[in-house]
């Protein structure tokens, strides 16, 4: 490929001086990358100039375009900055530097990170990296454009890496570049890095759902052709001018539908809307009236209708979404939008970039992308951890978007709750915040918000500290990291001294509800690298840390707490069954003739068609078999104690409790041996739970869930109070 078409394209938009810089921008890069070529065996220069295709396709300005040509230069081709300042003017220079410091970050830690100290370490470079792209992003959003375009082309010629590289680069674009092509609106590049990481992280499923797909294409074909002319006539009919068209759902949707259906108990073939149809219009009004004739034509299904042009999303995508019965036969999904709002809904932010261009009113491009400016706020007052949580939380998943009373809209994260809610409104209101209304009823706090939802908070008339419980995740109280935020600083704000006391507190109370001696407090500082005690505690007190949180670090760290002593085991659980060479998961079945139990020395035999049948291996018939080819060596597999633990809920007493407890409990994968219940004369009643624990991981868990089950005044481990901050022992 020459520079030919790329001059081509930029000439339908760019004047003649414009023109000139990328045609100077291309000879500096064939001077500069010169004989270098590709792992893949083409030349280099083939690279910069595919980059900068995709990038013509958006009309970005002949900067961007020059950029993208020359983004290599500095780090394969030994040449400053300052020369190419020197060639192509300073906008170049300082798109390109961005370019370059963000092919410097790496998402990847060394290795895959197997315990919790190597991912605590991994935190702080890759949150560091998260600032760099983001402050990049917030000072020329341009240099992300070319990245992501860099990042395209580079998934396409992956197949020349090895294996290793090829599955590290795949992850991090499914991980980091997608979901951030997601949040700028620019669903192209999108699904098109979804497709491509997928292929190289699951080839097997990408190819069976491929296969798939490819199988029922011309059925799906004639079905889709036949609905878009009984679509166009109607809407001639109606006197609207409109472009009818079928979308085929890419591959790693079709995936992410397969496994939810798989739960559901559904296969491949329940799913009827792998295509989509597409109803371009030119004006606002034209959208509604050809939604009319659809719907007048095919009956739709009212739950599966979304306004996205009322409440356009938060990335700035606007349509209509509505799914008919198409001719009483299957499901049908109909998108309609008029040419602009599709232009956007393929390039996103990228597609207003140009009329923002040499224009002193920016205002529109600047809300699409006012979640960054918010962001790098943020950003500086957080930790690491935080940080990136706040980025994986708030801004790389979808919204919804919900009504105040007074009608005005408020989109946060898929997930949010109506604490959440109150936090984004203000400060205060979280603070106050004692209860919530979701559409006139009211709700708990851990209700997960959905589009159309009307929030009313209830608060109280004064001011009011918030609750430490609202940091529980088992709870699910906040799901946003500014929330989470909001409330730590109102407790750090707190004196110190009360800090501490109420961190010694909140830890004591947490090890007498799961029934833990813990004489050294040291023990429970020294996974977190605090200073001192007091640091800790204090730490503990203004919820920097959970109670839950130090448990499990010492539920990991202490054999002692995960099998105690004074407790004998009540069974072994078998968790892999029988290995045969060292694999588990394959067909086998114990022998009916010598019954083999776990620890007895055990020899697989290959039946003709029941898979592995397992006998001792002093069983009299494997001793006397003539053909010994077809026996082979196995092991049992690995196994997990369980401890038989009693806890005690307190609760007022109403119908439905019991099941509401067995259920979460059952939700835990969690055996219960023995229940018993006590009701008292004020209403309310004890249940008395034995239960197979593997360790105080599990416990603490379960016990977090069960005190969020309405009506629970409390939920603890029964027998004598361990707990205390004794002297050294």
């Amino acid at each position: 490929m020459d520079v030919t078409s790329l001059l081509q394209k930029a000439k339908e938009y760019l004047p003649a001086d414009k023109l000139a810089l990328v045609e100077a921008a291309y000879e500096f890069a064939l001077r500069a990358h010169e004989g270098q070529v590709r792992k893949s065996g083409e030349p280099y220069l083939e690279h910069p100039l595919q980059t900068a295709m995709m990038l013509v396709d958006l009309q970005l300005d002949a900067s961007t375009l020059a950029a993208a040509l020359l983004h290599d230069v500095p780090e394969d081709c030994d040449i400053s900055l300052d020369e190419i300042e020197a060639g192509l003017g300073s906008e170049v220079a300082k798109l390109v530097a961005g370019v370059t410091k963000l092919g410097k970050v790496s998402w990847q830690s060394e290795g895959e990170a197997k315990a919790t100290k190597e991912r605590l370490a991994s935190w702080e470079p890759q949150a560091e990296n998260l600032r760099r792209m983001l402050i990049a992003m917030a000072e020329d959003i341009r240099v992300v454009f070319i990245k992501l375009a860099d990042r395209l082309h580079n998934m396409r010629t992956l197949g020349a890496l090895s294996p290793r590289k090829r599955r590290a680069i795949a992850k991090e674009t499914l991980e980091i570049y997608a979901p951030l092509a997601h949040r700028l609106g620019m669903w192209k590049a999108k699904w098109q890095l979804e497709d491509l990481a997928f292929r190289y992280l699951e080839p097997r499923q990408y190819h069976r759902v491929a296969h798939l797909v490819a199988t029922r294409r011309t059925q799906r074909e004639s079905f889709i052709t036949e609905a878009i002319n009984i679509i166009k006539q109607e809407l001639d009919k109606a006197g609207i001018r409109a472009e009818v068209s079928g979308r085929p759902k890419h591959i790693y949707s079709i995936y992410g539908k397969m496994e939810k259906y798989t739960v559901q108990g559904k296969d491949f073939n329940d799913i009827h809307d792998l295509f989509a149809l597409r109803v371009l219009v030119n004006t606002v009004s034209d959208c509604y009236n050809a939604l009319g004739t659809i719907h007048g034509l095919w009956h739709p299904f009212p739950e599966e209708f979304n306004d996205f042009i009322a409440n356009s999303k938060d990335n700035g995508y606007r349509s209509l979404h509505t799914t008919v019965m198409c001719r009483g036969v299957a499901p049908l999904e109909v998108q309609i939008r008029t040419y602009d709002m599709h232009r956007v809904a393929e390039y996103g932010v990228a597609a207003h970039w140009r009329y923002k261009e040499g224009r002193a009113d920016d205002k529109y491009f600047a809300d699409k992308i006012a979640w960054l400016r918010q962001l790098i706020q943020w950003q500086a007052q957080l930790s690491s951890e935080q940080f990136l949580e706040s980025v994986k939380t708030d801004i790389f998943i979808d919204q919804v978007f919900v009504y105040t009373p007074k009608g005005e809209i408020k989109g946060l994260p898929k997930g949010a709750t109506p604490l959440d809610f109150a936090f984004r409104i203000h400060t205060e209101l979280g603070y106050r915040c004692i209860g919530a209304k979701v559409n006139g009823r009211l709700v708990p706090l851990s209700y997960e918000l959905k589009n159309g939802d009307i929030v009313e908070i209830k608060a109280s008339k004064g001011a009011r500290a918030p609750s430490l419980d609202w940091l529980n995740p088992d709870l699910g109280c906040i799901k946003t990291s500014h929330a989470r935020e909001k409330i730590r600083q109102w407790f750090r704000k707190q004196e110190r001294a009360v800090n501490i006391e109420r961190g010694k507190q909140l830890l004591e109370k947490e090890l007498k509800r799961l029934g833990i001696g813990l004489a050294n407090p040291e023990e429970a500082m020294r996974p977190f690298n605090y200073e001192s005690l007091d640091d800790f505690f204090a730490s503990l007190g203004c919820g920097g840390i959970t109670p839950r949180q130090v448990v499990l670090k010492l539920a990991a760290d202490s054999e002692q707490l995960q099998a105690p002593a004074e407790i004998t085991p009540s069974r072994k659980t078998a968790v892999l069954g029988v290995e045969v060479l060292g694999v588990g998961n394959l067909l086998t079945q114990l022998a009916s003739c010598c019954h083999p139990l776990p620890d007895d020395e055990i020899i697989g035999y290959i039946t003709r068609s029941h898979g592995i049948t397992v006998h001792r291996k002093d069983c009299p018939n494997i001793v006397g078999k003539a053909e010994k080819e077809r026996l082979i060596e196995v092991s049992w597999g690995h196994f997990k104690q369980v401890y038989p633990v009693d806890i005690q809920v307190d609760a007022w007493d109403r119908v439905g409790l019991i099941r509401d407890i067995s259920a979460v409990i059952a939700g835990e994968k969690i055996n219960i041996d023995s229940i018993s219940t006590t009701e008292h004369d004020d209403y309310t009643m004890s249940v008395f739970v034995t239960l197979e624990i593997k360790g105080v991981a599990q416990l603490t868990q379960l016990l977090s869930k069960l005190y969020a089950v309405q009506g629970v005044i409390s939920a603890s481990r029964r027998g004598e109070d361990k707990a205390c901050f004794g002297s050294k022992s």
